[in-house]
């Protein structure tokens, strides 16, 4: 739908209407007006331009006269900047010390017009490090009239003042006898060079201690420290007492010892001993116990101990025909049946063992407990170990004597040396069973070899020739002492018809005991 136009007749109104709200006269004077501003307007912007343009002229006029005065004034009053420092142009600052600027300042200053006394704005280059030695430069510059004046202060960093040394202190510490005085510390510091402790010198006299420090610039600082060393020495106490006595026997035991100091510190485990007792072996022997201390004093105490020989016991010779019969290298796989055997019979035997056979131990303690006699042969066996030396085979001597405790209960006293005591397997190491038979008289064992030899050692494994060699050993003889093999089958087969003989020719049988004729056979080393 099209908007519909005004007509030119639909204003008409309108125009009259604001014609007529118009009073009377209006029109003659906007015309009036009209024809009045219009010529005068431009005058006066033109009178205004030029009055503008007059104050623009005497400005210029005015400022170039004061450019000229003053270009006048100061090349006849010769004005320069003037600076006025506090202190001295030079200071002296010691190191680590702040450093406060005394302070400066710049005026103008004219042969006409004098000093000004308004202060010109100036700034500071450069600065000082207080913690380093050496010469600063401070620069005051002020710029003035296009051109920048300045002046300066040398600031020199000395180092005169020694280091500082604290020495510490433990609340309650004492120096022991034993250690001496322990260090509680000390620290070092330099106002320059900062933390001087590793550097200190510490120099120990027998009264003092004098710590030492020279700081970079060859200051020196010395301090003192005088420890307490009132403590008295400690005192050695030997348990059991300084005279000692034992009878032969495997091991020694020392008693022991205490050390203690006036403080009641216990020394003991500073202590050392020197000195050796062999317990086998008869002699009097000397232990010292000694303790020394960081000053290289020394405290010592002396023991003595005496083994005396238990001596062989007394033998007994039997009042009638007696046969032992003796058994090496067992337990085996035949000892029960010999066991049984004997017990049907009544018979006693010795039986001297060795720890080869785990598995037939227990038959070391049914042939205790049945009243047969048990010795120690061997627990290895092991020539060239067990005669390495006197050390090597009590030690496999005690050994064998710990499985006959674990099966009886009890050690025994009774023991064979492996191939006897006139062996020379053992020559390798001379003199070797000249000791030993001595050690092992002197701490009350016996040891037995024997009169009569059944062959089963490697003669012969025929039952009835081993028989019969055991019977014409024992033929006539008082006290006969038969070596055999209870882990040879042939040889407890044997047995039983040695036992029928001997019955019937009157002869008794026995197990080994401390008293039995031993046999003893020539010792060859």
């Amino acid at each position: 739908m099209k908007k519909r136009e005004k007509k030119p007749a639909e204003q008409e109104p309108a125009q009259e209407k604001e014609d007529a709200a118009k009073p009377e006269g209006s029109a003659a004077e906007s015309s009036v007006t009209e024809s009045v501003i219009e010529p005068e307007e431009p005058a006066k912007e033109a009178r205004k331009y030029k009055r503008r343009r007059a104050l623009r002229l005497a400005l210029l006029i005015l400022a170039a006269y004061a450019l000229i005065v003053a270009a006048v004034a100061v090349l006849v009053d010769g004005r320069h900047v003037r600076f006025y420092m506090a202190s001295d142009g030079e200071m002296t600052v010691e190191c680590g010390q702040p450093y406060y600027e005394p302070g400066c300042y710049a005026v103008t200053y004219g042969k006409l017009f004098g000093e000004s006394q308004r202060r010109l704005p100036l700034r500071v280059e450069g600065e000082v490090d207080t913690g380093k030695v050496g010469s600063y430069e401070l620069r005051y510059i002020v710029r003035y009239l296009f051109r920048e004046y300045e002046t300066s202060r040398l600031v020199t960093v000395t180092d005169t003042t020694a280091p500082e040394i604290t020495l510490l202190y433990k609340e309650g510490y004492r120096p022991s006898w034993l250690d001496g005085y322990e260090e509680e510390g000390y620290v070092a510091k330099d106002l320059c060079d900062g933390d001087l402790t590793e550097q200190v010198q510490r120099e120990v006299f027998p009264d003092r201690i004098v710590y030492t420090v020279t700081d970079a610039a060859g200051n020196t600082a010395t301090a003192e420290r005088r420890p307490d060393y009132a403590v008295t020495a400690p005192e050695i106490t030997l348990l059991g007492g300084d005279k000692l006595e034992y009878n032969a026997c495997l091991y020694f035991t020392d008693p022991g010892f205490t050390a203690k100091d006036s403080l009641g510190n216990d020394l003991s485990g500073y202590v050392e001993t020197e000195g050796e007792v062999i317990p086998y072996k008869p002699g009097l022997y000397e232990l010292s116990y000694s303790i020394s201390n960081a000053q290289g004093e020394k405290v010592s105490a002396v023991r003595t101990v005496n083994i005396l020989p238990v001596g062989a016991p007394e033998t007994v010779d039997p009042d009638r025909n007696t046969i032992y019969l003796t058994f090496d290298d067992g337990p085996g796989p035949y000892t029960e049946q010999l066991l049984d055997l004997l017990k049907v019979y009544g018979v006693k035997a010795t039986f001297f063992v060795t720890c080869n056979n785990p598995d037939y131990e227990d038959m070391v303690g049914r042939a205790y407990r049945e009243g047969h006699s048990i010795g120690v042969h061997s627990a290895t066996h092991n020539y060239y170990s067990i005669y390495a030396s006197e050390e090597a085979f009590f030690e496999d001597f005690n050994a064998a004597q710990n499985m006959i405790y674990e099966q009886t209960g009890s050690y025994t006293s009774l023991l064979r040396f492996p191939g006897g005591s006139s062996n020379t397997v053992s020559s390798f190491n001379s003199g070797i069973m000249t000791r030993l038979t001595q050690a092992v008289t002197d701490m009350g064992y016996q040891y037995f070899d024997w009169n009569v030899s059944s062959g089963d050692a490697g003669e012969t494994t025929n039952t009835r020739q081993i028989a019969q060699n055991i019977i014409d050993g024992c033929t006539g003889r008082r006290a006969s002492i038969v070596l055999q093999h209870d882990i040879k089958d042939y040889s407890v087969a044997a047995v039983e018809q040695v036992l029928i003989w001997g019955r019937n020719n009157g002869y008794s049988f026995r197990a080994l005991d401390l008293s039995s004729p031993a046999a003893h056979h020539t010792i060859f080393n």
